[in-house]
């Protein structure tokens, strides 16, 4: 059954922050904050017993890290969505939490109004990325401005299926989730995806998400 309101867990090792952000969140009807846990492996224990819909995940914190963190949440039997909230935003740092499973990666100022839509949007199974860190990755992945334009070109001749697979990504689905919406076997989608890795030049399927995205797929 289909919740009412999404459920979201904070972590964040000060407490004024998770404060802040409880207050932001619990102003929006359909938007529940379920718990505050203030290190890694607090964050853990709180998404096994309180089982989140979302969980936004600062990076940086005593014990436990919160890329730590990600990896063992990912990893449960019915995972919630994790995003990176953090004041960081080199491209190291978004590589990092996209590899440890990260659905998204904002900063905290990320103005409010902007924040509460973004947690709707990545519940509904979408990439969420700050306009920063989204340059940053484009940088990182040492793909210049030219050549992302090239490859949004190259998405325009796609097959009709090849456009429905990037459109998958670009909503940060698995491939057993893609294989599951486009009727077809995990290991024929994962034959898609890596032909359109290689036909557009992505080091990986998150690159190849944005630039979905980016198309507006």
């Amino acid at each position: 059954m289909k919740r009412d309101r999404t459920r979201v867990l904070l972590v964040d090792d000060e407490v004024m922050v998770c404060a802040h952000l409880r207050a932001i969140l619990s102003a929006a009807e359909d938007i529940e904050v379920v718990d505050e846990a203030y290190d890694g492996a607090a964050a853990v224990e709180s998404a096994v017993r309180h089982q989140p819909d979302v969980v936004l995940m600062d990076l940086r914190m005593p014990g436990v890290d919160g890329l730590t963190a990600i990896r063992h949440i990912r990893a449960l039997k019915r995972p919630p969505v994790v995003v990176a909230l953090t004041t960081f935003d080199t491209g190291h740092h978004v590589t990092q939490a996209l590899r440890a499973g990260a659905a998204g990666y904002l900063l905290k100022s990320t103005p409010p109004e902007d924040l509460v839509e973004l947690v709707r949007v990545v519940a509904s199974g979408h990439v969420v990325l700050s306009s920063a860190a989204s340059g940053k990755l484009l940088a990182t992945s040492g793909m210049s401005s030219a050549e992302h334009d090239d490859r949004l070109a190259l998405i325009r001749e796609l097959t009709e299926r090849e456009t429905q697979v990037m459109a998958c990504l670009g909503e940060g689905l698995s491939n057993a989730q893609i294989a599951a919406r486009l009727h077809l076997t995990e290991a024929t989608i994962k034959g898609y995806v890596s032909r359109l890795l290689e036909k557009l030049g992505c080091a990986n399927r998150s690159q190849a998400g944005f630039l979905a995205r980016d198309a507006g797929l």
